[in-house]
C-alpha cells in the first residue's frame, strides 16, 4: 500500500508542472528537475548506489602474493599485516626500478623504458644473486611474451 501512496504524489506533480509549463517556460524548466531530484533523494536504492560509487578500488598486489606463496609453500598462510608490508614492499622496489629505468633512458637520451632498461635497473637495484635470478625470470617471461 505504501507504493501506491507514493505514487499519488508523483502523479500529481506532473500536473502541477503541465499548468505552470502553459502559463511560464523558464518555471517549468526548473520545476521538472526538481521533480527529478525529490524521488532520487528519497529513494533508499539511489543513496546506496551512491555510496558504492564513491568507494575508490585501491590496486594492489595481494592476490599475486598469494598466488605465489601457495606455488611455492601450498599449506602455509598469511596474516593480513603480512600481506600489507609484502604489498609495500613489492610497491616500493617497483619504484626504486621505474625511478632507475627512467633515469637510464633519460641519460641515454631515448624517450622510451624497454626491457634493456629495466633489466640493467634490476641489476643496479638488487644485490648478487637476487639480481641474477630476477634478470633470467625477467628474460624468460619476454620471450614467452613475444613467441606468442
Amino acid at each position: 500500500m505504501a507504493p501506491k501512496g507514493e505514487k499519488k504524489p508523483a502523479e500529481k506533480k506532473p500536473v502541477e508542472e503541465k499548468k505552470s509549463t502553459i502559463a511560464e517556460k523558464t518555471p517549468a524548466e526548473k520545476k521538472p528537475k526538481a521533480g527529478k531530484k525529490l524521488p532520487k533523494d528519497g529513494g533508499a536504492a539511489a543513496g546506496d548506489k551512491k555510496k558504492k560509487r564513491n568507494k575508490k578500488s585501491v590496486e594492489t598486489y595481494k592476490i599475486y602474493i598469494f598466488k605465489v606463496l601457495k606455488q611455492v609453500h601450498p599449506d602455509i598462510g598469511i596474516s593480513s599485516k603480512a600481506m600489507g608490508i609484502m604489498n609495500s614492499f613489492i610497491n616500493d622496489i617497483f619504484e626504486k626500478l621505474a625511478a632507475e629505468s627512467s633515469r637510464l633512458a633519460r641519460y641515454n637520451k631515448k624517450p622510451t623504458i624497454t626491457s634493456r632498461e629495466i633489466q640493467t635497473a634490476v641489476r643496479l637495484v638488487l644485490p648478487g644473486e637476487l639480481a641474477k635470478h630476477a634478470v633470467s625470470e625477467g628474460t624468460k617471461a619476454v620471450t614467452k611474451f613475444t613467441s606468442s
